[in-house]
């Protein structure tokens, strides 16, 4: 929000503060100024080396050489039809000066002007803007002849001035302008652009900082006693409108005021320059006070033409409904687009149809023109996640949304009204009719906390009196009421963000250290206890397997939760999802239901950036439940695609990876997750992955997940290149669930004895069940078994395999001889021969 100095200073005596020291005040209290823009005031003068604190822009303003100057005649230039000469005095002497301003070539010959135009004058050497360049760029006036004329000085725009962008006109001030006064005196000054974060909307307003700046400085916030008093006459506002309020939890509170017989004009220049520095555009007298008492005293007001309600309404009594919409009813918004409704949106309407879209936009039908006589004034209150949510749906961002989307208190709207008709009776003329009609069926409750001087110590660490406590509070306008031993607060009603209970006590006591300042909270060692520290299992085993794997090579990637069921579906199916009510985009619909289809589009994307790929994410998918909250099944996703080896001098054709590489990594990831009893079974039950280069991994006989190459069918969906996707998906609900093995085992003392041997078996058989039957048949004799290698060959016999194990021998109680590894070994062929038909290859 951008707030000029000068309408602070409206509300607070700022004198012997810079705008550094009010822009720092601000930002320690948590209203960060992201920046000053200095508009003829004088700009700082930073020492060489010192901190600049805040991002600053902006021009001064030569008090010697920009003031305030009168026009008192236009003439023709001699040889130019566009230009004119200007009579002008600057309060020293008269001046002839050269201008093409559009906004007085009207004026043109018509003789000395009955009532002189004030205007800004810049004299030879005065550094401006250039308003005929893009963007700001300074330029020093220079005495120079133009087509036979002198010119040495000039009537300012705003551009050159640096207040707004408009070139096309120069500024034409109020006629209460002092001639010959400095202009950085009359108009100079600077914006400070502040972040108003949500838990501060209440401070999106001048007043609202000007609360705030008083609280922390300990001065007097400046309320004029008449600030909301108009004085009326005719025919009361009761008598002519009524409202009904359709849903009050939508809409708590609605008023409106009667202005009549206004002149529809342009603002007093002072009211639209502050408008223009603070973001606003200046459209007329009615529509500018409605801006300037929104941005001044936090109510956002509409103006509707009470003639159009009028006609409308016939003979009857205008009434003003508001009510939801109907899906698909249409709304022609003041910014001439038509909008198509839905019943999620709220309405003001009168009984003939709909108004304006409440809280957001008013509609074209109703608005204020140049022949508008009359205006109904609107103040109400909305729900501020429905504005929020209006204001989304519709891409309709508005100073009226910003506010009513973050909350503005109830309480606020008979002030903002007052303040709009104050505003139109005093720049548009007319007469404001008594009485404000007001439907207030919703009043919520001020919150109230009771604070003892131990919660201050306690929570702030800092020692203050039930006096002191009551006096922070009350400069922001807490209602305190000093007890024995504690302090009963009552929030103010432009409060909604005051809780009850241990959460308003947090409140209350963030106000008290806000108005002590955070800068004087001296820094202390805790005085309570710690807490006891207890640990996250559950986090804890999923770190430990993210750093085995990342120890494994790979690369973990995160991926948004959010999908949609056209890019899920390209790797599954499913009927169901979790969907969101409200999404950002129509890609982020859903909540996902596959790990692996997330790690997949992260290869997708980055596939062609490198040679080869190892991700893996660990997260959850969402299995929708009827009528209940999703079920979130914690996952491990693995991708795999690429070369075995990355290319080098010495590397010329490295093989790309395949099956057995991502088993070799699942197995020793389960090896240091401590996982025994693992097996691997051929399935061909999962779609995503391709028949016969697929695996099913179990620990005991539960499943814990399946690996293998991507499936043929489902690669073509995406672009991921040449090379095999190799995917695997665990699930970790199960895998935490199995206890750990930590076997240990004490050193053997009798030496171990080695031998290979190679056996024929059936192409059918599997290597696992060999290994099984060589360690049942071996014992504890046979402590270790690996198969080294696997051949093929007609020489050995069609649909038969040999499969060659190296075999360790090894007795605790004696050293085992060449005899004792024999007979072991003819117990292990005898066996298989039985078991498998399997014969010792010679």
């Amino acid at each position: 929000m951008k707030i000029p100095l000068s309408w602070l200073k409206d509300f607070i005596d700022l004198n012997g503060l810079s705008v550094e020291d009010i822009a720092r005040k601000l930002t320690l209290a948590g209203m960060e100024v992201d920046e000053i823009l200095y508009v003829g005031l004088p700009m700082p003068v930073y020492k060489e080396g010192e901190k600049h604190e805040f991002k600053t822009n902006g021009i001064g303003w030569d008090k010697e050489k920009l003031v305030v100057a009168e026009i008192r005649e236009v003439k023709a230039h001699p040889n130019a039809d566009k230009l004119t000469l200007l009579d002008l005095y600057d309060g020293q002497q008269d001046q002839v000066v050269l201008t093409g301003a559009p906004n007085i070539f009207h004026l043109k010959g018509a003789g000395k002007l009955e009532k002189p135009i004030k205007v800004a004058y810049a004299k030879e050497g005065t550094t401006l803007y250039d308003g005929h360049a893009e963007g700001q760029v300074l330029m020093t006036l220079k005495r120079a002849k133009i087509r036979g004329v002198d010119s040495y000085s000039m009537v300012c725009s705003e551009k050159e001035l640096g207040i707004t962008e408009e070139s096309d006109g120069i500024i034409i001030l109020d006629d209460d302008a002092p001639v010959g006064m400095p202009l950085a005196e009359y108009i100079g000054d600077a914006v400070l652009d502040i972040s108003i974060l949500p838990n501060m909307a209440r401070n999106a307003n001048v007043i609202g900082i000007a609360r705030e700046l008083a609280s922390m400085l300990g001065r007097e916030l400046k309320k004029s006693s008449n600030q909301l008093s108009v004085v009326t006459s005719g025919q009361s506002v009761k008598e002519l409108v009524e409202i009904e309020i359709g849903n009050s939890e939508l809409n708590p509170r609605f008023v409106v005021g009667l202005i009549r017989n206004i002149e529809i004009k342009p603002s007093p220049y002072q009211i639209q320059r502050r408008l223009k520095l603070a973001g606003v555009r200046a459209i007329s007298n009615i529509v500018d006070a409605t801006n300037y008492a929104m941005l001044e005293y936090g109510e956002p007001l509409h103006a509707f033409d009470y003639d159009v309600l009028k006609q409308r309404a016939g003979n009857k009594k205008i009434k003003i409904i508001t009510r939801v919409a109907k899906d698909g009813e249409k709304l022609k918004t003041l910014d001439g687009n038509e909008r198509t409704l839905t019943a999620m949106n709220v309405l003001v309407c009168d009984e003939k149809g709909s108004l304006s879209l409440a809280g957001v936009m008013g509609g074209s039908e109703s608005e204020v023109t140049d022949t508008t006589k009359n205006i109904l004034l609107e103040g109400a209150a909305w729900n501020f996640i429905n504005i929020r949510r209006t204001a989304k749906q519709h891409n309709l961002p508005s100073e009226a949304s910003f506010r009513f989307s973050r909350g503005v208190h109830p309480a606020m709207a008979e002030g903002g009204v007052s303040l709009g008709l104050k505003y139109m009776a005093e720049w548009a003329g007319g007469a404001v009719a008594p009485d404000l009609v007001d439907a207030y069926p919703l009043p919520p409750k001020d919150a109230v906390v009771e604070i003892t001087v131990n919660d201050v110590k306690r929570w702030l660490g800092i020692d203050l009196t039930l006096a002191q406590i009551a006096e922070l509070l009350s400069r922001l306008e807490f209602k305190c009421e000093v007890m024995s031993d504690k302090v009963r607060v009552t929030a103010p009603n432009h409060r909604m963000d005051i809780g009850e209970g241990v959460v308003g006590v947090a409140d209350v006591l963030e106000e008290v250290a806000r108005s002590y300042g955070y800068d004087n909270i001296p820094t202390t060692t805790m005085a309570d206890a710690l807490p006891p520290q207890v640990g996250n299992p559950i986090h804890e085993w999923e770190e430990h397997l993210r750093d085995l794997l990342v120890a494994l090579g790979l690369q973990e990637v995160v991926s948004y939760r959010m999908t949609s069921p056209e890019k899920e579906g390209r790797i599954a199916k499913h009927d169901d999802y979790v969907r969101l009510a409200n999404p950002i985009a129509p890609e982020k619909s859903v909540l996902r239901r596959s790990l692996i289809a997330s790690v997949i589009d992260s290869l997708e994307k980055n596939i062609r950036y490198n040679e080869a790929f190892s991700f893996f994410e660990v997260g959850s998918v969402f299995e929708p439940i009827k009528n209940e909250l999703p079920n979130e099944p914690r996952k491990l996703a693995i991708a795999m695609t690429g070369l075995r080896e990355a290319t080098a001098w010495d590397v010329k054709d490295s093989p790309t990876l395949d099956f057995f590489d991502l088993k070799g990594r699942i197995e020793l990831m389960l090896s240091g997750l401590r996982l025994t009893n693992i097996s691997y079974t051929a399935t061909d039950s999962y779609s995503h992955l391709h028949p016969g280069k697929a695996a099913e991994v179990k620990a005991g006989d539960k499943v814990i997940g399946a690996f293998g190459e991507l499936h043929p069918l489902v690669k073509e969906q995406y672009e991921l290149g040449d090379s095999p996707v190799l995917v695997a998906e665990f699930d970790l609900g199960i895998m935490r669930a199995i206890a750990p093995t930590y076997g240990i085992k004490t050193i053997p003392e009798t030496p171990s004895m080695y031998e290979d041997i190679a056996i024929i078996v059936d192409e059918s058989v599997l290597a696992e069940t060999v290994e099984a039957l060589i360690r049942q048949t071996g014992g504890r004799s046979v402590t270790n078994v690996r198969l080294f290698d696997l051949y093929r060959d007609e020489k050995i016999g069609e649909g038969k395999k040999s499969l060659a194990y190296a075999l360790t021998y090894q007795a605790e109680d004696k050293t085992m001889t060449d005899a004792d590894a024999a007979a072991i070994r003819n117990k292990i062929v005898k066996r298989l021969e039985k078991e498998l038909g399997a014969k010792l290859r010679s």
